[in-house]
């Protein structure tokens, strides 16, 4: 029987007798009974706990690509699942009706860390993912499947805004061996007005990967029209990226389509995608794409030395691939920065859904 209720460690007392989650940089303050933004964290016997520990809006397999990683097992299926709420409040936000969720009846599947990681495993799945919401709120769930991951030698990927508190952060990256973070702007302005949150601790959060972890790290930005898809904006984060970060850190830049609270504004043209791509590139970063959109240049990687095409993608199918064992160039032999194993996987674009419960019965009974 899995606890759906468990205590946390990243917390603390108030003088006034709430209790603050020390998570996030939001730092909800909670009396008896309250939840904090996120929706599953909340206070109970004057403690902070997990509320949904080990249920799920629902399990599926994906191409890691979905993801998106490019340069991170290419072509191999990941099991994939997320939860409910978030500690952001994103007004275009593309998940909303499971990260905005504000009731536990969405979390209809449930499976305990063993249970998802045996059946990863029989699946044929090379990872698991923590998405559709941020990993970072389900902390103590999303690290116990890890570590489970890990002994079986299945790899985690988190796809998280990065939005977690400098303890907290070095805990729950120890456990990932993959990261897309979400970096949703690069203007304290757009997150202050349309996410709720601040700019500067997903940049640390970046950094923190980057530079001190060997997670591998790939970057995502959805362009918004009229928001943050200026040229003068995407100067400034390619730049830093290059600067802070390091010219191999894949970028991809997705399309939004008008969703949650921002149904006014139009889908981003392909061309702004194509210009975003354009200007980190003349940046000096290595390796661009586009996603969202059916862009056969734009999904395809390069060798940065040479130019040859090394891996060329029709959305999530591997229509070519020209790595030499060792992940280099089969070209000029130019070393190609990611994680790439001697042949590429063969899931294609397929998304199975899958129902856990049916493990759990099977092997629990």
């Amino acid at each position: 029987m899995i606890n759906e209720v468990v205590a946390t460690r990243y917390w603390s007392r108030r003088p006034d007798g709430r209790v603050q989650c020390d998570l996030c940089p939001r730092a909800c303050k909670l009396r008896e009974g309250q939840r904090g933004l996120c929706f599953v964290r909340g206070c109970e016997h004057g403690e902070v706990v997990l509320l949904s520990y080990g249920r799920s809006s629902g399990f599926c397999i994906d191409p890691v690509e979905k993801k998106p990683l490019n340069h991170f097992l290419p072509g191999t299926p990941v099991l994939s699942f997320g939860t409910a709420g978030c500690n952001l409040a994103c007004k275009f936000c593309q998940n909303w009706d499971m990260s905005k969720s504000r009731e536990m009846d969405i979390l209809a599947d449930r499976a305990s860390p063993e249970t998802l990681v045996r059946a990863a495993g029989e699946l044929g799945c090379r990872s698991i993912a923590f998405t559709y919401n941020d990993p970072v709120i389900f902390l103590e769930y999303a690290i116990d499947v890890a570590q489970a991951a890990r002994a079986a030698s299945i790899k985690s990927i988190a796809v998280t805004a990065g939005y977690i508190c400098a303890e907290p952060r070095a805990d729950f990256f120890a456990h990932m061996d993959a990261a897309n973070v979400d970096l949703k702007a690069f203007s304290q302005d757009f997150y202050h007005k349309l996410t709720g949150g601040h700019l500067q601790p997903v940049l640390d959060t970046l950094e923190y990967l980057a530079n001190e972890t060997e997670v591998w790290l790939e970057i995502t930005t959805l362009l918004i029209p009229g928001k943050n898809d200026s040229s003068e904006e995407i100067e400034a984060m390619s730049a830093w990226i290059r600067e802070a970060l390091g010219a191999d850190v894949p970028l991809h830049f997705t399309a939004f389509h008008p969703d949650w609270k921002m149904r006014d504004l139009p889908p981003t043209p392909p061309q702004s995608l194509q210009r975003a791509r354009d200007i980190a590139l003349k940046n000096g970063l290595r390796y661009v794409y586009t996603g969202n959109v059916h862009d056969l240049a734009g999904g395809t990687t390069h060798c940065h030395h040479c130019g040859h095409a090394l891996i060329v993608r029709d959305w999530y199918v591997l229509e070519e691939w020209n790595l030499d064992a060792g992940g280099v160039c089969g070209h000029c032999g130019t070393p190609c920065t990611g994680v790439f194993e001697a042949k590429p996987g063969r899931w294609g674009a397929r998304r199975q859904p899958v129902y856990l419960q049916t493990f759990a019965d099977r092997h629990e009974s």
